[in-house]
């Protein structure tokens, strides 16, 4: 299996300096993404729309945007790994390479792999084309290796230095990177081990996400911090004011609640100071756009989202607010 793994690379290798496919990933995903009735609560075609701030981050993976690292830090149910999904049935069907998923054990890879990357493949039919059964003999379909025409998809844990340092990889996907060890088997940083995985491919591009945990020693803030810290500014519905959402900090759009009732929370603009109700965001996310908040010189772009952007129906501020005052019992 390994020897016809590494066929398979060096093929994509030698594919890497075919032109580079038009159609961008959030474009692929509006055009040919289903989701699974197993894997979502919201089956059929994907819609772009639904999480319209995800459009930009998936654009950042396309082939012909210029930027190497994609740096996404998020609160929980924003569709962060969702957006990593498409990026990977963008690869499989339109620009084939030899690509890694790194989640942060191996057993969680497994897990991944057949909870939400088979079904999507099933409901998919041009990956179901381009991916054999894993029941067919010789399939190179396993739970941990997909084989397609062009490429190799991997999936491993950030546990596992063997897994990390197989082969040149060209697509990087590394998952809730705050859960990675901070030393795999005395080898050194799992993060730092698999991109020099990637060092070999000039059009390279590498996609890490988590939710932060401890402020100061999270590894996706600190990536975050180091990149163009673009943050997805909505207007106000009455005044137009732009800016991002925020726990109660005054000067910009916040959440505020009556005292110990977190199912009153609702929006103040930071502009004008109006009231806005929950009912109104899903206007104000379509209309949001993303915006740097700092200079960067390197090909990183970075991305923050907290779970106030939500859309409706998923997390609402309310739980947001009654997570927010259990957290600080």
């Amino acid at each position: 299996m390994l020897e016809s793994v590494a066929n398979l690379c060096a093929t994509a290798f030698s594919a890497g300096l075919a032109p580079e496919p038009n159609l961008s990933v959030s474009a692929w995903a509006d055009t040919y993404r289903f989701l699974s009735g197993i894997a979502s609560a919201e089956p059929g075609p994907w819609r772009t729309s639904r999480t319209p701030y995800l459009r930009e981050i998936m654009d950042c993976l396309s082939p012909s945007h210029p930027a190497q690292r994609v740096v996404v830090m998020s609160g929980a149910q924003i569709g962060k790994t969702e957006c990593g999904n498409n990026w990977i049935g963008y690869v499989i069907h339109r620009a084939p390479g030899p690509m890694l998923m790194v989640q942060p054990t191996v057993e969680t890879a497994k897990r991944v792999s057949k909870q939400r990357l088979a079904p999507m493949i099933e409901a998919t039919p041009v990956l179901r084309e381009r991916v054999s059964d894993a029941r067919s003999r010789d399939s190179g379909n396993t739970v941990q290796v997909k084989e397609f025409d062009g490429g190799v998809l991997i999936i491993t844990g950030a546990n596992s230095s063997a897994g990390l340092r197989s082969m040149p990889i060209r697509f990087l996907f590394m998952d809730e990177v705050d859960e990675y060890p901070g030393d795999v088997d005395g080898q050194g940083d799992p993060v730092a081990i698999a991109e020099k995985r990637t060092a070999t491919f000039s059009r390279r591009k590498i996609l890490l996400t988590s939710t932060p945990t401890i402020k100061g020693l999270s590894r996706i803030e600190r990536e975050f911090l180091e990149s163009d810290q673009r943050r997805y500014f909505v207007p106000c519905p009455g005044c137009g004011h732009l800016d991002y959402l925020t726990w109660r900090e005054v000067g910009h759009h916040r959440i505020e609640w009556e005292e110990g009732r977190p199912e009153t929370a609702h929006l103040v603009c930071g502009g004008c100071g109006a009231r806005v109700e929950e009912g109104r965001k899903t206007d104000m996310l379509q209309r949001g756009m993303w915006i740097p908040t700092a200079q960067s010189e390197s090909r990183t772009v970075g991305f923050h989202l907290s779970a106030l952007y939500s859309p409706l129906g998923w997390k609402s501020w309310a739980q947001c607010a009654a997570e927010f005052l259990r957290a600080k019992e």
